[in-house]
């Protein structure tokens, strides 16, 4: 244990081996919010593992976010340089050829472990702002457990790391029972967890929270995108909204547009919503679905749609001189991302490479796979055929 000024408490939060069905959190608590409530309207249409995911609470050497009304708001102008990120996995790849990948693999007699680690972000600060704690875990397990199925592994278990200034323990209960719903959704065991209070390193009634998962897969049936090819069709399974990506960009485009978090905002099945809860909304939990899908055969490759968007996320599981090919109209993109774009006036290419758009998970299939796996996903399973692979680098838009 460490001094009381900086003192550790070692929780062990144990969970049963055999996980019961995904439970769906059926209460939340809110701030009060001294806000006339407006309704808005939006215009029509629009080996190993390494990843950076830089998020700030502020601008940095970028600049303030908040440009003039003539100039579209950026990721780097919110604080946030993806260039730099890459950057610095080129860098660590010179140091550990192997990384690079959404999981890490360890060999481990006929399987490999795959493990994956990730946080929450600054969608923290919502997390502060709303009172929404109870979903935030499963943000939290979902960002490790979807990265590790893209290698077609089962998670097996889930740490988590909970950091605060002063334990507010039916907080942390809160915020630790979304964990839990997160581990269930993913069908793996919540194996354990710290828990840390350091006095003057957070903000009174702040928190921060990282964890990461371990899987497994057969050797054989590794998906890793080696066997890609043009002609190969992209199918993308819809988000829930903006997930645990690109928050920096998303709080100032809420910082510039004047409104609060419950001011009214459509959904795409004609029901209405708040600001606040469009942007909590958890990351959808993908496993039982891929993996699903990957039994019926022809999965060749998977990407995560994270940090970078389509455009850095997809071609990370392509062979060198393969793109893709998305088509735009494929699917309908919920009204949040179009809100964010019209209030920051952002650029496509912007939020292509900031925000999912509505797509979080990529599978490339061949096209003999791509009819069965379409017509198998309906419901709360949907699924879209929304490119294909071509000849080239990068993604190109259509």
């Amino acid at each position: 244990m460490a001094a009381a000024a900086d003192r550790l408490l070692h929780l062990l939060r144990a969970a049963p081996a055999s996980p019961a069905p995904a439970a769906v959190p059926s209460s939340r608590t809110r701030a009060t919010f001294y806000h006339q409530p407006r309704s808005l309207r939006l215009a029509a249409g629009a080996s190993g593992m390494r990843r950076v995911a830089v998020a700030c609470s502020s601008a940095g050497a970028g600049g303030s976010g908040v440009e003039g009304d003539e100039e579209g708001m950026t990721y780097k102008g919110a604080g946030v340089d993806i260039d730099a990120g890459t950057e610095l996995v080129r860098r660590i790849g010179r140091l550990a050829p192997a990384i690079g990948g959404f999981g890490g693999l360890f060999p481990f007699g006929d399987q490999f472990l795959v493990a994956g680690t990730d946080g929450v972000g600054t969608k923290l600060k919502l997390a502060f702002e709303t009172g929404i704690h109870d979903t935030i875990g499963i943000d939290l397990v979902a960002m490790s457990v979807n990265d590790i199925v893209t290698s077609g592994a089962k998670p097996l278990f889930f740490l988590d790391y909970y950091a605060t200034s002063k334990l507010d323990v039916d907080l942390a209960e809160k915020v630790i029972k979304g964990i839990v719903d997160g581990c269930r959704q993913s069908d793996c065991a919540l194996l354990g967890g710290e828990t840390a209070e350091m006095p003057d390193f957070y903000k009174e009634g702040e928190y921060d929270l990282s964890g990461f998962a371990v899987g497994a897969v057969k050797k054989d049936k590794v998906i890793d995108g080696k066997n890609i090819m043009e002609g190969d069709i992209i199918i993308g399974l819809p988000s829930s909204g903006v997930h645990s990506n690109g928050f920096s960009l998303a709080r100032r485009v809420l910082e510039k547009s004047g409104l609060s978090l419950n001011d009214q905002l459509p959904r795409n099945d004609g029901m209405i919503t708040t600001v606040g809860e469009a942007l909590m909304a958890p990351t959808v939990i993908y496993v039982k679905q891929v993996l699903e899908i990957i039994s019926k055969g022809g999965v060749k490759g998977i990407a995560h749609i994270t940090g970078g968007g389509f455009t850095d996320n997809i071609p990370r599981v392509f062979p060198s001189g393969l793109g893709a090919k998305i088509f735009t109209a494929a699917w309908e993109v919920p009204p949040v991302f179009r809100w964010i774009q019209e209030v920051g006036k952002i650029e496509d290419a912007e939020m292509r490479r900031t925000f999912n758009m509505g797509i979080g998970m990529v599978l490339v299939v061949s096209k003999e796979a791509a009819d069965g796996i379409l017509e198998g996903t309906h419901g709360p399973n949907h699924a879209y055929r929304i490119g294909e692979v071509i000849s080239g680098e990068g993604v190109h838009y259509v």
